[in-house]
């Protein structure tokens, strides 16, 4: 008997909505069906503009973008039930991510925010939804971030290898499976620094194959000033986004130097990102013999083989049977099922958490 269930993922590169449909009723768990949904230009633009650190915004704009985003989100659960052929009867329940506007977990009254209404969703799907997973982990003293790490030990711990997944989104982060403990936090930026610049000076969205960034050379001084961001030094648990690693960082830096090419900044953000991963696991997960990448990050040739090192293999989470670009959403669907079978989604040790508690809230039909 199938045991399905939906996932909802939308993330800090703002590109679009991933959703996933996914039986879990098997030993092993089976993508029934997969919708990427694009965002336009004109959202994309909102949803920055909502999501800068200290921005000011009208109330009725916050809510209207909310509400408007459940919609979306409901779109795209009904298209993927088009493509599968599935009646929504049969989906016990959609796991929604939502779409972060703001992340701070390091003050007197954390919060994580996302948006995407789950009551639209519920009502235009029919489908039961959990949503808002981040901030009952913040409230039990943790970051909130990342909850990916709980379902990469469901689907890839039990390779007999020492596994690192690395996830490279917008923010990049690390679960380090060993045999005898789990470790997983944000490593700092991802794609979001490098979609921005070449967006800046290209008008293109992202970098395909990492193109631009391999006609530049590095800048060495620049890479040590970013390198030198209290957050990199900052031991696990832990977890960052745009509002650290924002638009004014980046041009804060750069303001500090004399002259530089735009395809120079772009390459020597792409090795920012790759030598704070490669950092990262050589502090925290010295004996990694497989690394295997997930996220946008993956199809990013040259940042693959920035990667690369004499000290593990490097592959995308394809080779164990899940697509790079499925990850995220299905991983919501998997938290999902954990909130619905009244189980905890968390890793207290990556979170920092006190206590392992159920995440989200349901929005039941």
């Amino acid at each position: 008997m199938s045991e399905l269930y939906i996932g909802l993922m939308s993330g800090t590169s703002v590109d679009g909505i991933d959703a996933a449909l996914v039986d879990f009723s098997g030993e092993k768990l089976k993508l029934i069906a997969f919708d990427y949904q694009p965002f336009t230009d004109e959202l994309k633009s909102k949803i920055r503009h909502i999501s800068c650190a200290n921005q000011l915004l009208l109330l009725s704009d916050y809510g209207a973008l909310d509400c408007k985003l459940g919609h979306l989100f409901a779109n795209s659960v009904n298209n993927l039930l088009k493509k599968s052929g599935l009646p929504a009867s049969e989906i016990i329940a959609v796991g929604s991510h939502g779409q972060t506007v703001y992340h701070q977990p390091n003050t007197r009254f954390p919060f994580s925010l996302q948006i995407g209404d789950p009551n639209v969703i519920a009502e235009k799907t029919g489908i039961s939804t959990v949503a808002d997973f981040r901030r009952r982990d913040m409230a039990a003293s943790g970051q909130g971030a990342p909850l990916a790490p709980a379902f990469h030990q469901a689907v890839f711990a039990n390779s007999g290898k020492n596994v690192t997944v690395v996830n490279i989104g917008g923010i990049a982060n690390i679960t380090v499976l060993s045999a005898d403990n789990i470790i997983a936090f944000d490593t700092g930026t991802g794609n979001t620094l490098m979609d921005y610049w070449i967006k800046k000076n290209r008008n293109e969205d992202y970098d395909k194959n990492g193109d631009w960034a391999n006609t530049g050379k590095l800048i060495p001084q620049l890479l040590a000033q970013f390198k030198q961001a209290d957050y990199f030094a900052a031991p696990p648990p832990k977890s960052t986004g745009k509002e650290y690693f924002s638009v004014e960082w980046l041009e804060n830096h750069l303001a500090k130097l004399a002259e530089y090419s735009a395809e120079d900044v772009q390459a020597t953000l792409c090795y920012l990102t790759a030598e704070t991963i490669k950092e990262a696991i050589a502090n925290y997960a010295p004996a990694t013999e497989q690394v295997l990448v997930c996220g946008g990050g993956a199809h990013n040739a040259y940042l693959m083989a920035l990667l690369e090192s004499p000290h593990y293999a490097i592959s995308s989470t394809e080779d164990y049977g899940v697509h790079p670009d499925h990850v995220e959403a299905i991983a919501f669907a998997w938290l999902a099922r954990q909130t619905i079978n009244h189980l905890a989604g968390n890793l207290i040790q990556v979170t920092g958490a006190t206590t392992p508690v159920i995440l989200g809230g349901v929005y039941s039909v």
